[in-house]
Parts: C-alpha cells; structure tokens; sequence
C-alpha cells in the first residue's frame, strides 16, 4: 500500500503527520517513509540515523564540435533557455535544462550527446527496526525536483507499506509523488488559506483518480467551513488535532506527539484503520 501525505500550501504540519503515523506503524509492521519535499526534507530531523548516500544524476547536453555548424536548431527548439548559439559556440546552461532530450533530436549533424551531471541525492537509513527512511534531497539552485522524486521514490519500490510526504503545493513536484499512490492524506488547517489550498489539493487527487481523506491540524474548535466543504466533496475527516500549546511544545524540539503524548499512538493507530477503511 501505498499512501502520501500532501497539502496545498506549506506549513499544515503535513510532515507532522508523516512522522507520526509512520512512528505508530512501525510500532506493529515494516514501513518505508519517503521524503520527497526534496527542496527542504526535514523528516530525518524527527528520525536522526546514521544514512547512506546515492547520487542522483540527470542527462545534459554536450557539444561535438567536430561535427557541429553552428546551425541553431537546438537553441531555437529549447523552451528554458539551456542552450545559445552564437557566432562559432554552443553556449550551454546545464541548470536550466529540463533533461528532456529534444536537442540531440532536432541536431541534423548528431553533434549534441548527452552526460549525466549529479542534481542531487537520495539519503537512506533506518532509525527505528522496523522503520526505513529514504529522502530525496535536491542541490541548490537545480530545477528538476521531480527527477530527485522518483529516485527517491524507486529506491522504496517492492515494499508492501510506503508513506510519501509530498511537498506543499500543487506543482510538478507534487503530481510526481501522487504518481502511483493508492491514497492521499490532505493535511489542512481551519484558516482562510488553509481552505482555500485544500480545494486545490482535492482537485488534483481527484484529477488523478487518488481517493482521499483530510487531516485538520491545529483546530480551534472553529472548523464548520472545512467541514462542509468536505462534506460536500465527500471528502472523509480522518483526524482532527487541536491547536495545542503542549503538542507545539512537543513538536519544536523535534519530538512525536505519538510517541510523547499519552493517547496520540492510538489517535494515529484509527487514523491507519480508518484509511484501510476506504482505500482500495
């Protein structure tokens, strides 16, 4: 099974939510947590271990110029702007190339090949016996997050339980780490933008055919509007935790409230079931 833990806008606690439910079940079964907020992971704070890197690489161009003419097919078909040509050279801009492979195809002379060049990287451990981390971590100032994402995702692939935190938002990054899940928790908050970017995140979990359920975090008792827009869209509340002084407390200094808090590993536990409830 496969679940991801999304949210349309940052700073829900969506990762709050990833590192409990993966602590709780990794109390009773293997799992396999991903990071994929590659831009800022931050799940190996809740989950410190000692890890193993593996480079990730992405395919850019390089220029024969034995064989190049300086022709400018290759600059005109590219739409980010990697490659210029100009009077006798082929400027190339490795951090803009989107890795797509259409220059080498559009060069009449077959003077572009294609080289691996490192974006980043996936860090594996494991923190608890039964829990594995893999977080996909992106080098600054590179475009191609979802490339990071699907590395990280292939090293978890054949597990029969995987948890994927997904990066706030709706972009491409976002689409790439619901690939394949067969279910999405949406991580939501009682505010004005909370709902609003909650509409947009149920938009592309039904767009892409995932079922989903919400997770109101930091409630103040004051959630009528969430709750009828999700029973409107049929949308199941899994959990609702309070807004908490206490759970702030716990959560600042790096802990689990499902480990930390009296009652919150069995909140988390009927969160898993309620989830095995619904899904495929």
């Amino acid at each position: 099974m496969k679940i991801a833990i999304a949210s349309g806008k940052g700073g829900t606690g969506k990762s709050t939510v990833a590192a409990n439910l993966a602590w709780t079940l990794a109390r009773s079964r293997d799992v396999v947590l991903v990071d994929c907020d590659v831009e800022e992971p931050n799940l190996h704070l809740f989950f410190p271990a000692e890890a193993t890197d593996v480079p990730v690489t992405a395919p850019v161009p390089e220029i024969d110029y034995t064989r190049c003419n300086f022709c400018g097919e290759c600059g005109e078909f590219c739409r980010f702007g990697a490659l210029a040509v100009v009077k006798d050279s082929v400027l190339t801009f490795p951090y803009l190339c989107h890795s797509c492979g259409g220059c080498a195809l559009v060069c009449p002379q077959g003077a572009i090949r294609e080289v691996p060049r490192t974006i980043g990287r996936v860090s594996c451990s494991r923190p608890l016996p039964r829990l594995v981390l893999i977080s996909g971590i992106l080098n600054e100032g590179e475009v191609l997050a979802p490339t990071v994402i699907g590395a990280a995702k292939m090293f978890a692939e054949g597990h029969p339980f995987i948890l994927y935190d997904a990066s706030p938002g709706i972009a491409c990054p976002v689409i790439e780490t619901l690939e394949g899940a067969d279910y999405c928790i949406l991580v939501t908050e009682s505010t004005p933008f909370g709902l609003h970017d909650l509409r947009l995140a149920a938009g592309v979990a039904e767009e892409l055919g995932i079922p989903a359920g919400v997770v109101i975090n930091r409630s103040d008792g004051q959630d009528e509007e969430t709750v009828a827009f999700c029973r409107e869209h049929g949308l199941p509340i899994l959990m609702t935790i309070p807004f908490s002084r206490e759970i702030a407390a716990i959560q600042n200094r790096g802990g689990l409230i499902s480990r930390d808090l009296a009652g919150w590993e069995e909140r988390f536990a009927a969160l898993s079931d309620a989830i095995s409830g619904v899904s495929p």
